[in-house]
């Protein structure tokens, strides 16, 4: 069995007295103080997320854009200097690779390309193998990333940037210094709240890291970990990769037709994508919220009134926002409008579920 890999933050983490875990080949803090307290916290005043697992795989050169356009869902060649977007990276039978972030450094010339994890090599891999000229580096060891979010996030950032990161508008990128250190600073979230992840150099992310603890004492910064990280994507509906996507999801059926973009460009299973599509979607991803006593979690099973299976439970939490239990689901088309209700089989017992519109919390944004 392989020693898990240690972000540049692992000996802060464990000096804070976090619950290490090894995930996705990663030793990293699950919680801190607690997961409810690191949630709600994060909702009220700022988190601080160490995300420096993420992998970072930088697309340069001439064929930059076109092989970026050919890899991904989305039309990059909207994209700005600057700009920043979501996408996903398919297969040849229309299913998914990963879900990404594209941050444009330069157009045409330097794009920065955020994936998940668990699957930085997987990725790396894919793109190299369908490139279409361009030159394709594995940065992941080159970089820490540090996500700061919450509604006191911002004011935070500004005492250890400057007030011109403040107009930083989502799902954009800039250029910034700490101490002396050229960091990427992108305004893209994973808990619906505002703030900003900060692509730091791998040397200089112990000292970023201090100075947001230090700066943000008065605004109550708390560090947060990878469980209270999963229950605020889930509050949002976000997707987690290997929960409610993966090799075989169709995004339309996973909600995220929103980033393919067919009209726009040709690119890698856009045929079999749009064939499912055409031929009708059979499931729906759903939000729903338990009605009775229960909590559901991943893989449980979904029966409508007169015992049809119809659905599984993708993630499933208790919300520390609602203080209910909640889920994700894909479920048969026919079961998928809001107010349907069903059973959710825990551990052999049904229990009502209602399907609800999402996000399950409404967050307010600056």
């Amino acid at each position: 069995m392989s020693t898990p890999q240690q972000t540049p933050l692992c000996s802060e983490h464990i000096r804070l007295g976090a619950k290490m875990v090894d995930f996705a080949g990663w030793y990293m803090p699950v919680e801190y103080v607690g997961l409810r307290k690191e949630h709600v916290n994060t909702r009220e005043n700022v988190g601080l997320f160490d995300v420096s697992h993420m992998g970072e795989i930088r697309v340069r050169g001439p064929k930059s854009l076109e092989t970026l356009q050919w890899l991904t869902t989305n039309d990059v060649s909207k994209l700005a200097q600057g700009q920043a977007h979501y996408s996903l990276l398919p297969n040849e039978n229309g299913g998914l690779v990963d879900d990404i972030i594209v941050y444009c450094l330069k157009p045409g010339e330097d794009y920065l390309v955020c994936v998940n994890a668990s699957n930085t090599d997987k990725d790396f891999a894919w793109m190299v193998k369908h490139n279409r000229g361009a030159e394709i580096t594995n940065e992941s060891k080159n970089w820490g990333q540090i996500a700061v979010q919450g509604p006191k996030a911002m004011a935070l950032l500004e005492r250890v940037f400057s007030a011109e990161v403040r107009g930083i508008k989502p799902f954009h990128c800039q250029w910034v210094e700490f101490q002396g250190a050229k960091c990427l600073f992108a305004r893209t979230g994973y808990t619906g709240e505002d703030g900003a992840e900060v692509f730091v150099p791998a040397e200089q992310t112990e000292a970023l890291w201090n100075s947001l603890m230090a700066k943000g004492a008065d605004l109550n910064v708390m560090p947060v970990g990878l469980g209270a990280r999963d229950t605020l994507r889930t509050e949002m509906k976000y997707s987690l990769y290997g929960h409610e996507i993966d090799d075989e999801s169709n995004p339309y059926a996973a909600g995220l037709g929103w980033v393919v973009k067919p009209d726009a460009k040709d690119f890698i299973g856009k045929g079999a994508m749009l064939e499912q599509k055409a031929k009708g979607l059979k499931r729906k991803l759903v939000g729903f919220v338990m009605t009775e006593r229960g909590i559901p979690r991943a893989g449980y099973s979904l029966f409508s009134f007169d015992n049809q299976e119809i659905g599984k439970v993708t993630s499933g939490t208790v919300s520390p926002s609602l203080n209910d239990n909640i889920g994700i689901a894909y479920v048969d088309l026919v079961h998928s409008e809001i107010g349907t209700v069903f059973n959710v089989d825990i551990r052999g017992r049904k229990v009502q579920a209602r399907v609800v519109k999402t996000p399950f919390v409404e967050v307010k944004r600056s």
